[in-house]
């Protein structure tokens, strides 16, 4: 090649771009561990500042309005109280944390239904429901949080199907979620599918019992007896 010779690289086309989106994070270097077996510096990582790290999962744990009726410093204290961060001894916890290659990288809610009463006076998971809302064997997962580094690449996925283990071993008879329905190549905020999307619920064997909202499901998995 000569000094006068150039390159001129051609335009990067959709597809090439869809092509340089990262791999999803291979099963081996992933770890999900309950939440009080993590450290709360892991989990305060994955949340950041950002919205999660102002929600700190309260959304449906504060009956009222979340931004009215309580502060930063309150909702970080009852995440903390809440998950039992550093305490593998804990006798409950309220969610699952997940690792790659040793790294913080993802946080999935799951609980009792009756751990969140928010829910309790929302429209999405009733409507068109006899339920009795004090039944502590139906859990509920109700938020995904993936630092930003790994988000992109599939980790609600196996965050979603550790929750329904993590949910049977806790003596779950039945396990809901109450996803949003995504469209492909449709943006969408980190913020308003923190409740998940509803391909990650289907992959992982939920069933969709409401259609509540033209954009929100509720599905279902229910666990022999």
């Amino acid at each position: 090649m000569t000094e006068e010779t150039t390159i001129h690289e051609p335009p990067m086309t959709a597809g090439a771009m869809m092509r340089a989106v990262p791999a999803p994070i291979p099963a081996e270097r992933l770890s999900i561990v309950p939440a009080n077996e993590a450290s709360w510096d892991d989990l305060a990582a994955i949340f950041g500042t950002a919205d999660a790290g102002r929600c700190m999962c309260q959304r449906f744990k504060i009956a009222g309005w979340i931004w009215r009726d309580s502060t930063q410093e309150g909702r970080t204290a009852m995440l903390r109280t809440q998950t039992a961060c550093g305490d593998p001894d804990a006798p409950a916890t309220s969610g699952l944390v997940a690792y790659v290659d040793g790294d913080p990288a993802g946080w999935v809610a799951v609980e009792p239904r009756t751990a969140y009463p928010k829910l309790r006076t929302l429209r999405v998971p009733w409507a068109g429901r006899d339920e009795d809302k004090d039944d502590d064997g139906v859990w509920a997962v109700t938020c995904f949080v993936v630092r930003k580094g790994y988000r992109g690449r599939g980790l609600t996925y196996p965050l979603a199907v550790a929750a329904i283990g993590f949910a049977r071993d806790g003596g779950a008879r039945a396990l809901e979620a109450y996803p949003m329905i995504t469209q492909p190549g449709k943006e969408i905020t980190w913020g308003e599918v923190h409740v998940g999307a509803r391909q990650v619920f289907e992959d992982a064997g939920f069933k969709e019992v409401n259609h509540p909202t033209l954009r929100r499901v509720v599905m279902r998995i229910d666990f022999p007896a």
